[in-house]
């Protein structure tokens, strides 16, 4: 089994300009963070016509991970080797 190799994570002042969202206008950190975490509703409208309703909520302690990540940890038990 191969070890993962990760990289450092640059410090501040290192990133790059292209990703200084501190000078945008209008921009907020975390905006839509707690109606998320509240819940949301998905109306799915079917080939049919027929609409259905799903509700989703975040469980306590739930981490987003980006999608190349995901590929990789499809649940919280999975092992993964390298």
């Amino acid at each position: 089994m191969k070890k993962a190799v990760f990289k450092e994570i640059p410090e501040k002042e290192d990133m790059r300009p292209e990703y200084d969202f501190s000078k945008m206008k209008g921009a907020v950190c975390g905006k839509y963070y707690k109606a998320y975490c509240a819940g949301h509703k998905v109306e799915i409208i079917k080939a049919a016509g027929t609409t259905s309703v799903e509700y989703f909520k975040l469980k306590e302690g739930t981490v987003m991970l980006e999608s190349d990540v995901r590929k990789y940890f499809s649940s919280s038990e999975e092992e993964t080797s390298y």
